[in-house]
């Protein structure tokens, strides 16, 4: 069966390998490391799943992996998209990097607030995740959008050593080699699984990430139709191009475990599938894409409908399947979790500390608590929400804006959806966040927004000239 026919079918360095004394992988005896898969969505919303509830999009094989593993309810990335690929290449909090908006990012130069200049790359100083395993003897292989630097920082520049970065819905004959324009999630995905019939027979690091969901959308002919031809979701925009795009990235998650359950590597291989940020519901025409309900807020926020997103692990015999995860991780988490199933040591800490931890254990029993108190985020920028910080420390969340240094308190266990500012009513909980908040900032040196001598509240929605598109 050749790839492409696999494809369609799932519609549904040299070094020596260190010994392992991790129990997911030692247990069993197993004769190498765990081979390590991660599917990175682009602006795919917490809500726009089936396995998360949404009953127009159609998502079997996403489905599927979550019924084979664990479901995360309370997984979060950042707020946009190369803050959260900074975090899961580097294990830190992408405000280290300054890099908290998308490079190159975007200016509004009559805002209240001048936000801080976003760098163009990724510091090649960084360690990534692929470089700290490929030194532990793992083939790596990376495919679809990187959005960390262009020539010079891309992926091979980091520790990937195959690698083909491609951004948008379709591919043009002069990157697929081929005759004819082809979809992007198609592509990327015959060469994933070329990457791992290459790699077969030793340990090896896979990433795929595609440009799915994100504007402007399409699909194919055929899913378009598809969905014309659905009932529609009350209360959810329920947009054929939309659902057919998604359903072009559930099938490469579909030919990704097929294969590797085909050629006999799926019971040594952590798969982790997860979105870069929450869903964009709105275009800057006004036009809407998609609902994150019942989260508010949007990609571009920091609200829970901007910075939680689906996410779903599989390690078949490693990890329990069909159950579900409450504990609050994050995709800072992602570099520290792949380490330590793969074995590999982390960076000097003088030189990169590492500000997420593991889930290994959490995978291997989804009750584990972890063993963190607070999580944070930094968006010093205009995107679809103005500049704010924000933290999360059990079931609170506070927000700080920047324009006006208004507080924000939610308790997201009673209330998710965060329609109930109770920082007055709670003043002591809204303090003792906001300290902490201040000097996580500090702690890893978070830029911040300073006052514009230009501001003009009739022009503040204005963007600049000759900025980046935000990605």
């Amino acid at each position: 069966m050749n790839l492409l026919s696999l494809f369609a079918r799932s519609g549904r360095m040299a070094a020596l390998v260190p010994l392992v004394t991790f129990s997911l992988f030692a247990a069993d005896g197993a004769s190498r490391p765990p081979n390590i898969v991660l599917i990175l969505a682009d602006d795919l919303g917490w809500a726009d799943v089936a396995c998360y509830g949404n009953t127009f999009n159609e998502t079997p094989n996403i489905d599927r992996l979550a019924e084979q593993g664990v479901r995360f309810t309370q997984f979060y990335a950042g707020p946009v998209c190369s803050p959260t690929r900074t975090n899961i290449q580097s294990g830190q909090d992408q405000a280290r990097h300054g890099i908290t908006q998308h490079i190159p990012g975007h200016r509004r130069p009559f805002a209240k607030l001048i936000d801080p200049v976003v760098p163009h790359q990724l510091p090649l100083e960084v360690e990534t995740f692929a470089e700290r395993l490929r030194a532990s003897g793992y083939a790596t292989g990376y495919f679809g959008k990187w959005h960390l630097g262009g020539e010079g920082f891309g992926p091979q520049d980091q520790g990937w050593q195959t690698a083909i970065e491609h951004v948008g819905a379709t591919v043009p004959p002069r990157v697929s080699g081929g005759t004819e324009i082809r979809r992007s999630a198609e592509f990327l995905t015959e060469k994933a699984l070329g990457f791992i019939e290459q790699n077969k027979d030793k340990p090896f690091l896979l990433q795929v990430s595609h440009s799915a969901v994100h504007i402007p959308l399409s699909t194919t002919p055929d899913l378009l139709n598809k969905y014309r031809g659905k009932k529609a979701m009350p209360g959810y925009p329920s947009r054929p191009e939309y659902a057919g795009y998604l359903e072009e990235l559930d099938r490469s998650v579909g030919a990704i475990a097929d294969a590797l359950d085909r050629l006999g590597l799926g019971k040594n291989t952590l798969m982790v599938f997860v979105s870069d940020n929450g869903g964009l519901e709105h275009e800057q025409s006004g036009r809407i894409v998609t609902s994150n309900l019942p989260l508010r807020g949007e990609k571009g926020s920091l609200y829970e409908g901007g910075i939680r997103v689906p996410a779903v692990a599989r390690w078949p015999g490693r990890i329990p399947a069909g159950k579900l995860s409450d504990a609050v991780a994050t995709t800072t988490d992602l570099y520290s979790t792949f380490l330590d199933v793969g074995g590999a040591t982390p960076p000097p800490k003088d030189k990169q500390p590492l500000d997420g931890i593991s889930l290994a254990a959490l995978l291997k029993d989804p009750a584990t608590r972890l063993a963190r108190d607070s999580v944070y985020w930094h968006l010093p920028h205009y995107h679809h929400s103005t500049p704010a910080s924000a933290i999360r420390r059990g079931d609170w969340k506070l927000i700080e804006f920047f324009e006006d240094n208004a507080l924000e308190l939610y308790n997201l266990r009673s209330d998710p959806g965060e329609k109930t500012n109770v920082a007055k009513q709670e003043s002591r909980k809204m303090q003792e966040l906001h300290v902490a908040l201040v000097a996580w900032r500090q702690k890893v040196g978070a830029q911040m927004p300073t006052p514009n001598p230009k501001y003009d509240p009739k022009r503040a929605s204005e963007m600049g000239k000759g900025v980046g598109k935000a990605r």
